[in-house]
């Protein structure tokens, strides 16, 4: 007959800790309520289940490298048109521009929210199971141009092709060189309806011979980027400016009393 002792051990050696470590207490209230045996492993399953979802939401959120705090929640969706709160609303609810591999290309000058709203896509992404990289483009510019001395090049773009969304972060700040921009046009061609990206930039696509010095390659940049792409356009005052101004209000506020 089995030795029920033995059975946290054996589920550790299944690799079920988390059954392991609920058992004591789920086995006491299966038999306050008269569990049956299904209902009773039907339970530990769930709890098994949950910490492992858990676990790797945590692992996930931690490679995405997203901004903390950024989130859709925490965004100020009263500064955009009501047409874009749409727009974002629908891309962080109906994923399947993801699963087909689509862009998001978001527009606007400095402070208007570009990069939150990116991260806060990002965010919403890995709470429904996608994996997400975020990187501002000269961060990943370095990176990319660091495998391409080392010959690894090809090697850092499959290792890419594990996130479903790659988040680019202010594009315009890539040093115009041939060496970096030949890596950011290489990334953009490998992913190419492979995977989808998002890209914020403070300029319009008329000014991108600033980010490439040859302008065949920002053409050729732009035709893939757009091909299969939302383009957002963000304006408004910058939220640094509002939230000086509502600093400089509540002090004012504060002295009168």
């Amino acid at each position: 007959m089995p030795d029920a002792q033995t059975l946290p051990l054996l589920l550790r050696q299944l690799r079920l800790p988390t059954m392991a470590a609920c058992w004591p207490q789920l086995e006491t209230r299966a038999r306050a309520e008269n569990w049956s045996l299904p209902q009773t492993l039907a339970a530990l399953c769930e709890h098994e289940l949950a910490e492992r979802e858990r676990r790797r939401l945590a692992r996930h959120l931690k490679e995405a490298r997203l901004p903390v705090g950024k989130t859709l929640e925490s965004f100020e969706f009263d500064a955009i048109a009501a047409e874009q709160r749409r727009q974002l609303s629908a891309l962080a609810g109906d994923t399947q521009w993801v699963d087909q591999a689509h862009n998001l290309l978001l527009f606007g000058p400095s402070g208007v929210g570009k990069s939150h709203v990116a991260a806060g896509l990002g965010h919403t992404l890995v709470d429904q199971g996608y994996r997400v990289r975020y990187a501002t483009a000269s961060s990943l510019v370095q990176e990319l141009q660091a495998a391409k001395q080392a010959l690894r090049l090809s090697d850092a773009l499959i290792k890419l092709d594990k996130y479903a969304v790659l988040v680019i972060d202010d594009i315009g700040y890539v040093q115009r060189s041939e060496a970096e921009t030949s890596v950011l046009f290489e990334l953009i061609a490998h992913r190419y309806e492979s995977a989808s990206l998002i890209i914020t930039a403070n300029q319009p696509f008329s000014a991108w011979d600033s980010i490439f010095p040859d302008s065949m390659m920002a053409v050729a940049a732009i035709d893939r980027l757009v091909h299969h792409a939302t383009l957002m356009e963000l304006s408004g005052e910058s939220y640094r400016k509002r939230a000086y101004q509502r600093q400089l209000q509540g002090g004012k506020t504060g002295s009168s009393d």
